[in-house]
């Protein structure tokens, strides 16, 4: 049950997501505008790089394939079988994972909205659209209805991917795994490029929003540890004689009373200071 019920979230945040993205796509020309602007600002850092990171992919068809795989497979295919696999095996990363990708996608939702981007392969710069041009893929997974194809910024396929990476490393118990885990964000970063869907600083963007989220997701994680606490039972130590034993509401207690009547068999009289044997 449990897992049903964040199945049902995590699916209506999806749908939430496309929904967003497919009925906010901004103007075209806003779009490209903005574009121009990335590969200005990319240029004064000395990092307007995508054509020559994109040139031996455009020469090769397996290099380009391969690309498309990456791009295509190690996205929503590869996030579904995280969130399956740590949901019924590691619930605590599972719910760091889910908190981050709300957070963030939530972040980038934003940013689509109020500064569309179109990605290199649409801002008329010469970039193939090699997932277009050679894969039928990836409009089968993603229908063009529910895709803003002027978001560009911040490239939530690298951010995400890279939430994939910090839960596999954290929950793997192998090496495999945990090579998957550091290595299948770095594929992902350098696909998004080479395929011309997005630019460098898109990456960057992405992976700042997804630390970002994954920052939010363990505050939440406290709060939540916090609020589990406060509905704990309130267990005190028990008070104790002197001599280690427990005390209850009669007197000392441990197990045999008959010689516990009272202090060396007699009650002191506190009025006079004398002992007065029991009577």
């Amino acid at each position: 049950m449990w897992l049903f019920k964040q199945a049902l979230l995590v699916v209506s945040g999806v749908g939430a997501y496309f929904g967003v993205r497919g009925a906010t796509e901004g103007s075209v020309d806003l779009a490209v505008q903005h574009a121009h602007l990335i590969v200005d600002l990319e240029k004064s850092l000395g990092i307007y790089l995508e054509k020559t990171l994109q040139e031996p992919f455009t020469n090769s068809g397996v290099l380009a394939t391969l690309a498309n795989w990456v791009y295509i497979w190690g996205h929503w295919p590869v996030i579904g079988a995280t969130m399956l696999w740590t949901g019924i095996w590691h619930r605590d990363v599972f719910l760091r994972f889910r908190d981050a990708m709300l957070v963030s996608g939530l972040l980038g939702m934003s940013i689509f909205v109020f500064f569309p981007v179109a990605p290199p392969r649409l801002a008329g710069l010469g970039f193939m659209d090699s997932v277009t041009e050679r894969s039928f893929s990836y409009r089968v997974l993603q229908p063009p209805a529910f895709v803003d194809q002027y978001a560009a910024m911040p490239s939530l396929h690298a951010g995400w991917d890279l939430l994939v990476g910090i839960a596999v490393v954290t929950a793997a118990s192998s090496l495999a795994l945990r090579v998957f885990g550091f290595v299948m964000p770095v594929l992902m970063a350098v696909a998004v490029v080479v395929t011309g869907n997005h630019f460098i600083l898109d990456v960057v963007a992405g992976v700042v929003l997804a630390l970002v989220g994954q920052l939010a997701s363990l505050a939440l994680e406290r709060r939540r540890a916090r609020r589990s606490q406060s509905r704990a039972p309130d267990v005190r130590e028990p008070a104790r004689h002197r001599d280690g034993r427990v005390l209850d509401g009669s007197g000392p207690v441990d197990g045999d009373r008959t010689g516990d009547r009272a202090v060396h068999d007699g009650v002191r009289d506190t009025q006079n200071g004398d002992w007065q044997e029991a009577s």
